[in-house]
């Protein structure tokens, strides 16, 4: 039992450092291709595509790789264990299996129809990009420098136009967004392909004050790069920065 034991850590660990080979070679070669992609861009002055929008696109084919290539790692993480005895979901969670404890934390909920076989596979779970690292570890500081080399006279010039398409445009967006939702879910509930009650009205507006909050972080770069008027770049930067902020008090 105890050379099984052995044998199974010993292949486990062989499997860990397996994957941890294959994601630092795909996140090497994205950024090679990456690379080579901008300084082709640059010399031969290609404007019809940007190479932010180059890279997302190498991510999505990579991505869509990895979702349909690999196969899980783990047989059983497609599998649902109904635990009748607990009436919460507890942080940490001990399993005894063949006298062995387990320890498991929670890591998030997933409805009954998101329950697919690729669960369990490890690589596509560590190669997906956590949001939050964008958010409060690398977008601050572009903000900062974007809005620290801004211009200050032409932001206050402009400050009645960022206001207005900051404030009320994004409320007039976020609220006709919200109406073709909301239209497109009744003609679903009308064609019997959704439940009435599964989306309500203040849903699609949500939905639609997500939608209203753009970052147009490819088009400033491009606006930079092309030397556009200094009033333009403040109106766009102006008003992209402020309309976060009323997105979250619509939500």
């Amino acid at each position: 039992m105890e050379r099984k034991q052995r044998f199974m850590s010993e292949k486990d660990e062989y499997q860990f450092q397996h994957q941890g080979a294959v994601e630092l070679l795909v996140f090497n070669f994205l950024l090679i291709l990456t690379i080579l992609t901008i300084w082709l861009f640059k010399n031969h002055r290609f404007r019809f595509l940007h190479e932010t929008g180059g890279a997302m696109v190498y991510g999505l084919v990579m991505g869509l790789i990895l979702r349909y290539a690999t196969a899980p790692t783990d047989i059983e993480s497609g599998t649902v264990y109904d635990c009748g005895k607990l009436v919460f979901s507890p942080s940490t969670l001990l399993i005894n299996i063949t006298d062995q404890v387990y320890e498991y934390k929670y890591k998030r909920e997933i409805s009954q129809h998101n329950i697919n076989p690729h669960q369990g596979n490890a690589i596509l779970e560590k190669m997906t990009f956590d949001p939050e690292i964008f958010f409060n570890v690398l977008l601050p500081p572009i903000i900062f420098h974007a809005g620290y080399s801004l211009k200050k006279r032409h932001f206050f010039q402009n400050l009645g136009s960022i206001l207005t398409y900051a404030f009320l445009g994004t409320a007039i967006s976020c609220i006709v967004i919200g109406l073709i939702m909301y239209g497109f879910v009744k003609a679903m509930v009308y064609a019997d392909q959704l439940k009435n009650g599964d989306f309500h009205f203040t849903d699609c507006l949500f939905f639609g004050s997500l939608m209203s909050a753009t970052d147009p972080v490819t088009v400033l770069a491009i606006f930079h790069e092309l030397h556009v008027d200094p009033d333009l770049y403040t109106l766009l930067f102006g008003e992209s920065v402020l309309n976060d902020a009323v997105a979250i008090v619509l939500t």
